[in-house]
């Protein structure tokens, strides 16, 4: 494997060795590779064979993971799992991190489990961030409808307010489409693919336990 350099650090010193990068082959990068390739930073994704980067979180994007996650968990039946920021690896050229993710509790492997395969996963959800937006809006939409999830959500903040909005989506299974089937503010409510109802107050973005809001919200 091949490499390139950077300089050493933005202050203009000379101490610190040059990073290496890692170059791709020419047939670029395979999902198998992620866990391979060393120094990636975390939360690294596949996309068409190449290596995406994400940006530094926000406090909109972690806080909305955090409530989702919570809730989800707290309220999806015995026999569903919740986790957040894991891989799935869709075939060997594609291999993205959701924000959240609902799938059977079969799916678990070991605590050493690094990715999910796309026929587990019941429900996908992404936290759109500036970076993201044509990826989660577009590209993850296909690429999830392709490989067959049955349920996606995508999370934006609702006009600068700080808010989340959800968009919730369900797979058309004869086109491999998603339609939308709701937009909900303030507080979502739904039953599938819970198979129970399932409702998460929006508004409690910045709560922590106990019912105190974050400081500085």
């Amino acid at each position: 494997m091949g490499a390139t350099t950077s300089t050493a650090s933005g202050n203009g010193s000379d101490d610190e060795p040059p990073y290496r990068w890692p170059i791709p082959p020419p047939e670029g990068w395979t999902a198998d590779d992620v866990d391979r390739i060393p120094g990636l930073p975390p939360h690294t994704e596949l996309i068409d064979g190449s290596v995406v980067f994400v940006s530094p979180r926000t406090a909109f994007h972690g806080r909305c993971v955090r409530l989702l996650e919570n809730s989800l968990l707290g309220q999806a039946p015995d026999h569903l799992d919740v986790m957040r920021e894991m891989a799935i690896k869709l075939d060997t050229r594609n291999r993205p991190e959701p924000d959240v993710l609902v799938f059977p509790v079969e799916a678990n492997t070991g605590p050493k489990q690094t990715w999910y395969k796309p026929e587990d996963i019941v429900l996908a959800v992404e936290v759109v961030s500036p970076d993201s937006r044509e990826r989660d809006r577009e590209v993850k939409l296909r690429k999830y409808a392709d490989a067959g999830f049955p349920h996606f959500w995508r999370v934006e903040d609702d006009d600068g307010k700080g808010l989340p909005v959800v968009y919730v989506y369900e797979l058309d299974p004869t086109t491999k489409a998603y339609g939308i089937t709701g937009i909900f503010r303030d507080r979502l409510k739904v039953t599938v693919p819970f198979e129970i109802e399932v409702e998460i107050d929006l508004t409690a973005i910045n709560q922590r336990r106990g019912g105190s809001a974050t400081p500085g919200d």
